[in-house]
């Protein structure tokens, strides 16, 4: 492991308090805070996700990003670590480095430059996920930065749970997101992640305002977030932002600790995407489950199928300078 230095954090009270996400951990020299891969270090802070588990290609779509360049392919890292502890979670090997003991530190160091090389000879993008990327805003910053004269962009696949100072510096280096909206409701939040919900919705709202394509993503589990009780609330907020947000309705699967439980009812996800829609939602999308009629992209205004798409994968976007072919209506996205 190798730690260096790190941003957003302040002195308050003889402490380093970090300002990353919302828990805003308040260290001593040597402390390390809730998500494990920050602490301080004298009068500064230290990050140890300069670094990445994985470094492989795979589709835009896998994000999942559906209105950002569809087809593109992205270059995946993975910094360890997370801010949630979500009980679900099917990285948990590489997310929960520091929350648990059996755990093992297992990522490498990150050449930016390198990097961003090897996604402009694929005209490709870079992507982090699996873990929290927010955690690795040093490190997407510099791969912003090498990237943007040779037009390779960074795109995160994040929980949102970030502080208002930590989305004014993402806002300037990510250039689409998605965001994982699990429940509105604020004990079901906690009992899956560990942190409350607002801050998510605030993050995804700043992000959106300040240029970011963002789209969303909701685990349906059963018992406990496949129903319409969580469901319409969060189509309900999102459509108040925007319609045209795409929401993506993730069939949970069993894994960690709900081991043993049933994946989410393909009937759950058929009246998730009704509620979508009957909410305003224009957008409304499930990966597999559904088949190909569940990812396709339809014109808002005359629902002509205008991108399908195979499993993680595009299958033929007919878009026109981000236009429908038939009717000339504009189809919200990064075409």
């Amino acid at each position: 492991m190798r730690w260096t230095p790190a941003v957003l954090h302040r002195h308050r009270h003889g402490r380093v308090q970090c300002v990353l996400c919302p828990f805003r951990c308040s260290l001593k020299d040597g402390e390390t805070g809730l998500c494990g891969v920050r602490r301080r270090s004298g009068d500064g802070l230290q990050t140890a996700t300069f670094a990445s588990s994985v470094r492989h290609w795979d589709s835009v779509e896998r994000k999942p990003l559906y209105h950002y360049r569809p087809g593109a392919p992205c270059l995946t890292l993975a910094a360890p670590g997370c801010t949630f502890a979500c009980d679900y979670c099917i990285n948990h090997r590489m997310s929960q480095y520091g929350r648990e003991d059996s755990v093992p530190w297992d990522a490498e160091p990150v050449d930016a430059e390198d990097v961003v090389r090897e996604a402009a000879a694929r005209s490709g993008c870079v992507a982090i996920s699996y873990t929290e990327p927010s955690l690795a805003v040093e490190l997407t910053a510099a791969l912003a930065e090498s990237g943007r004269p040779l037009g390779v962009e960074v795109v995160w696949k994040s929980n949102g749970f970030l502080t208002p100072e930590a989305v004014d510096l993402a806002a300037r280096h990510v250039a689409a997101v998605n965001v994982d909206v699990k429940t509105l409701d604020e004990r079901d939040h906690r009992e899956l992640t560990g942190a409350p919900p607002g801050p998510v919705l605030d993050a995804l709202t700043g992000l959106r305002e300040r240029g970011v394509w963002v789209e969303v993503s909701t685990p349906l589990i059963p018992g406990l977030t496949a129903g319409p009780d969580t469901l319409r609330p969060i189509a309900r907020a999102l459509a108040a932002l925007d319609g045209a947000i795409p929401w993506h309705l993730v069939r949970a699967t069993p894994a960690h600790r709900r081991t043993g439980h049933a994946p989410t009812p393909v009937a759950a996800l058929e009246a998730g995407v009704r509620t979508g829609h009957e909410e305003g939602l224009r957008h409304v999308y499930v990966e597999r489950a559904l088949g190909a009629d569940g990812r396709a992209t339809r014109c808002p205004g005359c629902r002509t199928t205008v991108v399908d798409r195979d499993v993680w994968a595009l299958g033929q976007n007919s878009l026109e300078d981000g236009r429908c072919p038939r009717c000339g209506t504009r189809v919200e996205g990064r075409w």
